[in-house]
């Protein structure tokens, strides 16, 4: 994994304004892909799963405005 490629765990952001809880980073099983494993900490606390390199995505905004996808707001 490249180190421009890193998430650290911990609480994020989602640019909508949701939280959640990044638990581990793990491997798709036929790919090898890097994956963030996630909970949301709101509603029915549901995992997700979302490769690396979208987690890491700038967002351009309908403004114009570009912003991380998620933003790391803790541990």
């Amino acid at each position: 994994m490249s180190k421009y490629l890193t998430v650290r765990l911990g609480k994020y952001r989602h640019y909508k304004g949701n939280e959640y809880e990044v638990m581990a980073i793990g491997k798709h099983s036929e790919t090898l892909e890097d994956v963030v494993i996630y909970r949301a900490l709101y509603g029915a606390f549901k995992i997700w799963v979302r490769p690396l390199l979208m987690w890491n995505d700038i967002i351009k905004l309908d403004d114009g405005t570009e912003v991380k996808r998620f933003e790391f707001i803790g541990e």
